[in-house]
Order: C-alpha cells, then structure tokens, then sequence
C-alpha cells in the first residue's frame, strides 16, 4: 500500500463575538459548508470560536455554559457529516463548584466525537487559568489510518513539556494547534519560531488556526498557516480580516497500532474525500508602521461595530494625536460615522484651529467648532474668589481640559455618539493627562500607541493619502492650555521619553538598568516617578486598543496605592 496519503484541511479563521453563540454557531456553519464545497475533509476553527474570546467571568455563570452545550448539539447534527471538524468551547465540569475546560470539540457523522481540553493555560493577558481549568493529557485523533494530534494555544509552545512531548516520536501525521493569540508588535515572529519548533519536534505538519476580531482592549490578528515538518511555510491565511485558507497536506500513511501512552485517543470513522482543491492558499502578510495601523483600525472597527454605536465624536485640537484618531475612525468606520469637533480658547492658535478644519475638509467628515471660553470665563468668575490672591496654574488649565471633556460627553448622551479618547501611550505612562478632561472617552484609540509611534504612522498613512495637514506633523507639541506652552515644558522630548518608557514599563527595567544603557540618571529618575505616580489616572482611564508587549491593564497591573520606592 502506497504508505502516502493527503488531507484536504480548511482553516476556518472567524471574527467571533463574545457573548453570542446563536451568530457565531451560523457563522461556524458557514464556513464549514464552504469548506466541505471547496474539497474539505478536516476543518479547523479558532480557539474559543463559539464562543468569542476572552470571556472573563462570563465563562464562570452555569447558565452561560448551559446554552454553550445546546448550541454544540445543534452543530452536531447541521455541520457536513463527511468532515471532520474541530472547534473551540468552554467545556462545562462535571462536578457542581468545579471550574469549566478551555476545549476543543472533534464532530463528525452528526455527533461529538470527543474533546481536548488545554493544559497550558494562559497567565498573562487573557489570565486564563484564573476562570478555567487545566487539560490533563493532550489529545489524538485516529482517523483514516491518521494519527491528528490537537492542541490548544500555548499547548504547543514548549517543546520539552507535556503537550508536546506526549505526541512526539515522529507518530503524528498532522497536529491541529487552535489558538486565540492576541496581537502585539513582534508576535508573529514568535508565533513562527514556536510553532517550527513543534512541528520539528513531531516531525508533521502544523496547522496553526488564529481567532481574528476585536474584543474590548485586544486584537486578535489572524494569520493562521499550515507549516511543514521543517519549518516552511505550506500556507498562510489573512491578517486581521476573516479568511478560509485551503492547503492540501501529504500525510504519511500509520499503522493503527501506533501508541500515545500519555495522550488521550478518540476513534473516528473513515473521512470521505472531496475534490482536491487545485490551488495554494497564500497571503501577504503587512509589516511595520502598515501592521500596526490595521491592528489599531480592526480594533476600533469592532469596538464601535459590537457596540452598537452608529457614530463616534473625536475632539480635534489641530494636534497630531487627534487627527490620527480621525483618520483611524474613517478608515474603520466610513467618514460619515464620524464627527469632529474643534473646542478653542482664547490660547488656542490660528494655526492649530485652521488645521482642525483643513482635517475635517480632508476627511468629508462633520465638523463643529464650539468655543468653550465663555464656559472657561465662567467657571473663573464663579470659582475665583474661592482662592483669592492665588497666581494661575495648572487648576486653569485642567478646568478647560474638563470643559472640553464636558461638551463632547454632553454630545455623546444627547446623539448616542461614541466618545474617542486621543490620548497617547506617553501621556497616559507619565500622567501628561487631565483626569476627567482629555481623558474623557468610550474608547481610547492610542492607548498603547507612544508618541514617537504616533508620528510613525501619520507619516505613512500621509504616503498613502496626504490628509492630515503638514502642520500637524511640524509643529511642536503643545495642548495649548497656556500662552506659548509646549509638551517639552513637562516632559523630556519624546524621542528620549519613549525608550526609558519602553525600559520601565514593557521590560521591567529598574533605574540602575536604565541608566547603564546611557540615559541620564536626572531625567531616568523624572519619568520613573511621574510613571508611579500617575497609576490613579490609568485605572480610571478608556479601555484602548494593545499593541505592544505590555499595555497599561491586564498586562502590567500595579496597586494604587505603593509606596515602594527604588533607590533612584
């Protein structure tokens, strides 16, 4: 007997909402029809794709669980019956109390099979193994003389652990990874170097099927792919968009005495074939300031989208930040779903009003320009003689911050509109922001996104379409709460800024390390303490798109109050 053989395997790469199974099980029927049409015989979806993902506590309410087992019955006797298909659920426990799996469940001929559940459950980020609970043994599928092993996300990520030591010994023919691994700036090269280790160490091919979509402060990318046993890539879905990706895999033919003494097994019958699908399913894959736009623009498109806001409402300063979160909110959203608003004082220049408008023409989007400064002069003359003989400072300053924050709330509740926060990752890290004033918003686009970032990608997105006024790019920072103020009034410039925040927040750099890498220690020991002591403004701060490593949130969780102090 020809000891070769192949499987038709498609990699069903969902947008799943969190919360709703009824759309997502149709979606999942969807995918798995077209997949059956296109010549399928295993099709493999995303971790979580019934569900969405993460789900947090959701996940803990019995009756959520309930309902996630009435909708897998009913796929079980609606998906193609020829196919083998794998999707990802929570798996109710069996005992009262008890927490849910993080699973996988394996249909074919109108039932479930058998399930896998995760062993390696996430810590960081999506905190996983806070409400879930761990896998015990990994999972083999025995199917038309195949052995298909299964993993779930982090599964795969250590070669000398459990999960893939169980399915080593060059016994698989294919390993099925179903992953929701969250974006971040350098991730796909981790995905790739971990996944080539696994597949050397089973000596198959991988199939890696990523969740894609928007969830709260997360962005799931996409780019799924089928990798062989060496390491090469034999097919790639779509980045940050839905995808079916085809790849007609050569599986060696086992025999069925092959033993995985460490794993547990499920028999299948015999998988029907389809037609051979002829092509080779291969997408190209952005990079740079390109891949970090598209993350941010999915983000916010789903946010809004899953939501149910019709419009957003931005404040445009005639800044860079504000007119980047414009851009992004036509890009995602269509310009006429978008309204900007210019809010001037009597600090506020020529220029930067010119600019706001020159941005809104650019755009085609509704634009208002609101004076706040007899608002401002009101608010001096009532609060005025509660400080008699006080000089000006920054209370002046953050009261216009708060009025603007004010007028664009009061447009939300009256409109329905979705309030975009402009702020930036550098601001929000140092405090360089007015509570409840600038960091009034739904949504905070630019969150995770430093300011030298910021630049970055106006630059680029200008490449493409100059919309965003020159002046925006040129002129130094300011927000214009004084005459003649700038940022670097407060804060270093920001091209040093950003790596000694890069340091101390994403790497848990101490000062001593910092310093050593040549910054000066006087500047060093400024952002530290404006860092730690600006903890209360994050926490009441909008949730925001990540993008790097370790985003302000879930990632880097500190106390408020902390009267740690290094030896700076």
């Amino acid at each position: 007997m020809d000891n070769m053989k192949r499987l038709t395997v498609a990699i069903a790469q969902i947008n799943s909402v969190v919360g709703a199974l009824v759309p997502n099980a149709d979606k999942i029927l969807r995918f798995a029809l077209q997949a059956r049409a296109a010549g399928a015989n295993v099709a493999v979806f995303p971790a979580m794709s019934l569900t969405g993902h993460p789900l947090e506590d959701l996940v803990l309410k019995p009756h959520f669980l309930e309902d996630c087992g009435g909708e897998i019955a009913r796929l079980a006797v609606r998906l193609p019956p020829e196919m083998m298909v794998v999707l990802g659920a929570p798996q109710r426990p069996t005992d009262p109390g008890a927490r849910p799996w993080h699973a996988a469940f394996v249909f074919q001929g109108g039932f479930v099979r058998g399930v896998a559940r995760k062993i390696r459950l996430s810590r960081v980020g999506c905190d996983e193994a806070r409400v879930f609970a761990p896998g015990s043994h990994p999972t083999v599928v025995r199917v038309s003389g195949s052995a298909i092993g299964i993993h779930l996300g982090e599964d795969s990520w250590a070669v000398q652990e459990l999960p893939c030591k169980a399915l080593g010994g060059g016994r698989l023919d294919l390993l099925l990874n179903l992953s929701a691994s969250p974006y971040h700036r350098g991730q796909v090269t981790q995905r790739r170097a971990a996944i080539a280790a696994i597949a050397r160490a089973v000596d198959a091919p991988v199939v890696f099927c990523n969740l894609v979509g928007g969830q709260d402060e997360l962005v799931f990318d996409g780019g799924s792919f089928a990798m062989a046993p060496g390491g090469e890539w034999l097919a790639r879905a779509k980045r940050f968009e839905e995808d079916l990706c085809i790849v007609d895999l050569p599986v060696r033919y086992r025999a069925e005495d092959v033993q995985f003494a460490e794993a547990d097994v499920i028999e299948l019958p015999e998988l029907v074939d389809g037609t051979p699908f002829p092509q080779r399913s291969w997408a190209e894959w952005p990079d740079g300031p390109e891949e970090v736009y598209r993350a941010l623009v999915l983000g916010l498109q789903d946010y809004v989208n899953k939501n149910g806001f019709r419009k957003v409402v931005i404040g445009l300063s005639g800044g860079i930040d504000s007119a980047l979160v414009a851009v992004l909110a036509c890009d995602a959203l269509g310009p006429e779903r978008v309204v900007g608003v210019s809010m001037p004082t009597r600090f506020s220049s020529a220029e930067t009003r010119a600019d706001a408008a020159a941005l809104a023409r650019n755009l085609g989007i509704e634009f208002r320009e609101i004076s706040i400064d007899r608002l401002f002069q009101a608010a001096l003359d009532e609060l005025g003689p509660q400080w008699p003989g006080r000089e000006p400072d920054t209370t002046e300053e953050n009261l216009q911050a708060r009025i603007r924050g004010v007028v664009l709330m009061a447009l939300s509740n009256k409109f329905g509109w979705l309030v975009l926060a402009t702020g930036n990752k550098s601001e929000v890290a140092t405090g360089y922001c007015t509570l409840y004033g600038d960091t009034v918003g739904g949504f905070a686009v630019l969150k995770d996104v430093p300011k030298t970032l910021v630049y970055e990608l106006t630059r680029w997105r200008n490449a493409r379409q100059a919309v965003i006024p020159q002046g925006c790019l040129e002129r130094a920072p300011s927000a214009e709460l004084r005459p003649g103020q700038k940022d670097t009034d407060s804060l270093p410039p920001y091209e040093v800024l950003d790596p000694i925040l890069e340091r101390y927040v994403e790497q848990d750099q101490s000062f001593d390390q910092i310093v050593r890498a040549g910054f000066d220690p006087m500047v060093v020991r400024r952002v530290i303490r404006m860092v730690d002591g600006s903890e209360y403004k994050r926490r009441q701060g909008a949730p925001g798109v990540k993008i790097t490593p370790r985003a302000f949130g879930q990632d880097r969780r500190m106390p408020i109050t902390n009267l740690y102090q290094e030896r700076l």
